[in-house]
């Protein structure tokens, strides 16, 4: 639990891989997944390492595995699924057989394939003559004969060619074939033109429209003696074409059963060839010797895991680690699960927490579902959404969950938990604004009554007022969020965004100065207590000074005046305008005794709290810098760049003080997000639903169903997905 928290604790070691078990401990490592390894020879070549060779070999497996998956996918139209179980790294008489295998495979199917492709091409021909042969030679002249098959579209150019070449003396005939065949270069099926031509002595030049000429045989029995010798060659190549293709497909699917399985097992062989490649010989080069960072909860795994790859290869000597003082800081570690990995990555794509720092992500897991909430706050929009989530939760071992490989479903399948905490956090949300929607939820009786408030009424008036002043008309609050007759009030709009802009500030002031707080546990745990009173105490006093006192003010203002007093509040925009301003409006009262003074002092407070966070680090840092150096050292002092310092706390304080302001304005988006999404919600069913209500007969009942449909599918598209894109991307703009 601690390393949820803080990053788990990091060692770095050395490990001693015996030549003949260094393959199958490195295996064993990287199925675990509990050390990265560093790079032990950064100055050699990558083509100049020991495997290279090996992985340049699993490279060139890969590239034979493409091509199967390419005419798996062309011919079976089926996607590869990942094995399960996954498989182990080949050992290396399990590569050697793989590769033949593989290379085998590859070899039958390019000769299958040549011979699908080339046999159309044989028998096109062969299929043009028939429609040729059929025909008679009617001509009783004794005159050379031609003839042949060509393109539909090249007819006519063709006829004027041959009718120059020939100076007219020629006899053309066409006529279009009955079916159409398959064109010998494109693969398409073209309807060709049959051609016979009758010439004195000039041979007609067809080469170049790329026709297809034949002899044309005298005698009726010579051409029906042809033709039959044509139909048996036809056949046979048909026949060995069915056999040819069946082979082809037996291939495939030899090669689908076995692929995924040799890509796994390829991939993770290369694998471990690079990590081998990171690794230095020893002096006497009986072993390989390599840097690891580790966990320390993990170094009994370790240990176990080369003596396993010791016992698998034979070895009589195990592998073994010793720990090293690190001169670098470790990588940072937070292990996660399938619940938290969601909020981890959301953290990661900002910024990696330094080493045994804090990590924001635990807190984000209940903050970034409520922001998202306080923008998509609706009863019915969340339980949508819950139950999206749950489905996939209750279905996630499903392999065809699991494998998809839409990027799209990847993401959402892999924030199911993240969404499940959205939707409850909405419905939260959606019941204290009492949203369901867009309708309000009477579940509680009103704290409103309109029957005190007859007597006093003008009945002439179009709009009825509700006077909480008066005895009777209002009862008390509503047990639970926001009062549903204010759904049916003209002001409604007014009061849900009052209450809402101060809620978004409220909440984004109490967002921002936990965050701040945080840094105290990281300054807590580094042992550097100079920064609690150099950063951490100036930054909440620049923030609680200005915005706390803001929110102070709501809060008072809420407290102190109630109905009675309401018309006679005062306005905190103008008491905050006046604030910076060391002045004093008249007619807008002070909300308390003493106000002014205590004013001036916050902000002259927070004013000062800039130079301590600007100045203050930098000089405790160089004033340390010098009672560390001691009489030996004086002569070759290290260095401190003051100017660097400096600059860097200067762009940290002004971003600071910027930030405050700008972000304490942007979680006003709280409040734009959330009255947009009702104002949505409101319109699709004023505009849309509300219409399937006006119909009473029976055909009503009919209009109802497809207005309902139009109704769900609007809800979906637009208020559940671009809504619910657009409240997280503000969500995930307010942590960031």
């Amino acid at each position: 639990m601690g390393s949820l928290f803080r990053s788990e604790e990091v060692c770095l070691v050395q490990i001693f891989l015996q030549t003949g078990s260094a393959y199958n401990c490195v295996s064993e490592l990287g199925e675990l997944g509990i050390v990265e390894f560093r790079d032990l020879n950064p100055n050699v070549n990558a083509f100049q390492r020991k495997f290279v060779n090996e992985v340049r070999r699993c490279e060139e497996l890969e590239k034979t595995f493409v091509f199967l998956e390419q005419e798996i996918a062309r011919s079976l139209s089926q996607k590869l699924q990942a094995p399960i179980p996954t498989p182990p790294a080949p050992q290396p008489r399990e590569l050697l057989t793989i590769e033949e295998e593989s290379e085998r495979l590859t070899r039958e199917l390019r000769e299958v394939c040549y011979f699908v492709c080339v046999f159309p091409c044989k028998c096109a021909p062969l299929v043009s003559f028939e429609p040729v042969a059929l025909a008679e030679n009617r001509q009783d002249v004794r005159l050379s004969f031609v003839s042949g098959v060509v393109h539909p579209w090249k007819v006519p150019s063709f006829e004027r060619l041959l009718w120059r070449a020939c100076r007219g003396y020629i006899i053309v005939d066409f006529h279009e074939m009955e079916e159409k065949l398959e064109h010998p270069d494109s693969g398409e099926e073209v309807q060709w033109t049959v051609i016979w031509i009758w010439f004195f002595w000039y041979v007609p030049q067809t080469h170049s429209f790329h026709t297809q000429t034949f002899p044309y045989p005298e005698s009726q029995a010579e051409r029906e003696e042809t033709l039959n010798g044509l139909r048996g060659r036809i056949e046979d190549i048909k026949s060995v074409m069915g056999e040819t293709e069946q082979y082809m497909q037996q291939l495939l699917v030899r090669a689908l059963a076995r692929l995924p399985e040799w890509i796994v097992q390829v991939q993770k062989c290369k694998a471990v060839q690079t990590v081998l490649n990171l690794c230095s010989p020893s002096v006497t080069d009986k072993c390989l010797i390599a840097e690891a960072w580790c966990p320390v909860s993990q170094l009994p795994a370790l240990q176990s895991a080369l003596r396993e790859g010791g016992r698998k290869s034979g070895s009589g000597v195990d592998s073994f680690y010793n720990r090293l003082p690190a001169s670098t800081s470790p990588p940072t570690l937070f292990p996660t699960n399938s619940f938290t990995a969601g909020f981890q990555n959301i953290v990661d794509a900002y910024g990696v927490a330094s080493y045994r720092e804090m990590n924001p992500a635990v807190y984000t897991i209940i903050t970034f579902p409520f922001l998202f909430a306080v923008m998509f706050g609706d009863v019915g929009h969340g339980l949508l959404m819950t139950l999206v989530a749950l489905w996939m939760i209750l279905e996630e071992k499903d392999p065809k969950l699991r494998k998809n490989t839409n990027e799209i479903w990847q993401m959402m399948f892999g924030g199911r938990y993240l969404i499940l905490l959205m939707g409850l956090f909405s419905i939260y949300t959606g019941a204290i604004y009492n949203e369901c929607f867009s309708r309000g939820l009477n579940t509680f009786s009103s704290g409103w009554h309109v029957r005190p408030n007859a007597e006093y009424y003008n009945w002439t008036n179009q709009y009825l007022s509700l006077d909480p002043n008066i005895t009777g008309v209002f009862t008390g609050p509503y047990p639970f969020g926001i009062d549903p007759i204010w759904g049916l009030a003209n002001n409604h709009l007014t009061f849900l965004n009052s209450y809402k802009m101060k809620m978004s500030v409220i909440i984004g002031v109490i967002h921002m100065t936990f965050g701040v707080c945080l840094s105290l546990f990281n300054y807590i745990h580094f042992n550097d207590i100079s920064s609690v009173f150099l950063v951490l105490i100036p930054e909440l006093c620049f923030m609680l000074c200005l915005f706390g006192y803001l929110i102070f003010m709501v809060i008072y203002k809420w407290v102190v005046y109630g109905p009675m007093t309401s018309d006679s509040a005062p306005s905190i925009l103008i008491h905050f305008i006046d604030m910076f301003l060391f002045t004093e409006n008249k007619d807008n009262k002070p909300l308390y005794t003493g106000q002014m003074v205590v004013q001036k002092v916050l902000v002259i407070v927070a004013v000062l709290s800039v130079p301590v966070l600007l100045l203050g680090k930098p000089m405790q840092e160089y004033i340390t810098h010098k009672r560390k150096r001691t009489p030996l050292s004086v002569s070759n002092p290290s260095e401190f760049d003051a100017a660097n310092v400096f600059m860097h706390q200067a762009i940290h304080t002004i971003e600071y003080c910027l930030g405050c302001i700008s972000n304490t304005a942007s979680y006003l988006r709280l409040w734009a997000l959330s009255l947009a999404h009702a104002q949505l919600s409101e319109v699709l069913w004023l505009m849309v639903m509300r219409i399937s209500f006006q119909q009473l007969s029976y055909v009503g009942s009919v209009i109802m169903v497809v207005i309902f449909a139009a109704f769900a599918v609007l809800t979906v598209s637009i208020l559940l997905v671009m809504e619910g894109l657009s409240a997280f991307l503000h969500a995930l703009r307010l942590h960031w």
